[in-house]
């Protein structure tokens, strides 16, 4: 079974590649997702295709509109959400598909530094995992996925 992973959240740092490298180098069968993270693109889709906005607040209606499109179709069909929140910038789209993630009942894995713990404590305890690194993200999907704990091995295994 290939697992469905949405990898939402921060677009400042390469952490979604650092999980990709991961899954790949632990024989992971995960699809991978996420929303469009070229910044200027998501943030002109909805005038670029439907049609130039004076109005600034409707010009961002417009893209927000068509990248909810994207983002709730693959939350949807996600087995696990990941949702990374930087240190740079509030993600509040990040915590919206956190909370859409919540309602769906979807597993949900958040990311973030302890300086945010207090900010994002509801979202936190929405979550089945807490972490701060790729490293663990992709250590949690190994142990979920392959039932595997770098370190352990398995007594049926072992006793072979």
């Amino acid at each position: 079974m290939t697992w469905n992973i949405y990898l939402s959240g921060e677009i400042h740092t390469d952490w979604r590649e650092q999980i990709a490298a991961g899954a790949k180098s632990a024989g992971l069968d995960v699809a991978l997702t996420g929303p469009v993270t070229h910044h200027e693109a998501s943030d002109d889709c909805g005038v670029a295709i439907l049609g130039s906005e004076p109005n600034k607040f409707w010009h961002d209606h417009k893209g927000a509109q068509i990248n909810a499109i994207r983002t709730r179709s693959l939350i949807e069909d996600a087995d696990i959400v990941v949702v990374r929140f930087g240190e740079k910038y509030k993600q509040w789209n990040a915590a919206f598909d956190a909370g859409y993630a919540a309602a769906l009942g979807k597993p949900i894995i958040i990311m973030h530094q302890d300086d945010h713990a207090h900010a994002l404590k509801e979202v936190d305890a929405a979550a089945l995992a807490v972490t701060k690194t790729p490293e663990q993200v992709v250590a949690i999907l190994a142990y979920v996925i392959e039932g595997k704990l770098a370190g352990y091995t398995d007594r049926a295994q072992a006793a072979e």
